[in-house]
């Protein structure tokens, strides 16, 4: 199990990190002897935006599950892209791509912005390319 620890100034270990399918594992295992009650638990501020209702893609979701790759691998396979290729549209090293596409990769926003963009254009190319064959047979 991958654990990152945040100590204090003193070096002091204050948090632990894990991944969340093992947190998650360990919390049903504590759910069994658990007897605090919903309304006990403590609210966290949580901030919304635009995207918040806009739905993960099932084709996404099932590349992550059975390929067991992170939301942005799953993104680049499901587009049919090598990590060279998005390195290249993004201005980043094949490496740089590698480790953003790690299972525990959290992106800084500034990389998440240009996934997206790329994305966004993909789909855009994607939509125009189903388009043409369509105008084409109007045509014809």
């Amino acid at each position: 199990m991958a654990v990152q620890l945040i100590k204090d100034d003193e070096g002091n270990p204050q948090y632990v990190v894990i991944p969340y399918n093992e947190y998650f594992q360990m919390r049903l295992k504590m759910a069994e002897y658990d007897d605090e009650k919903e309304e006990e638990w403590e609210d966290v501020p949580y901030e919304s935006d635009e995207y918040d209702d806009i739905p993960l893609p099932d084709s996404v979701c099932d590349i992550m599950h059975r390929e067991k790759v992170s939301l942005q691998a799953a993104w680049r396979i499901l587009r049919g892209l090598a990590q060279q290729e998005v390195a290249n549209k993004l201005g980043i090293s094949h490496s740089a791509v590698s480790q953003l596409e790690a299972i525990d990769s959290r992106p800084q926003k500034r990389t998440r912005e240009k996934l997206a963009l790329l994305e966004q254009r993909m789909a855009e190319l994607e939509s125009k390319l189903s388009a043409a064959p369509a105008a084409k047979q109007e045509d014809e």
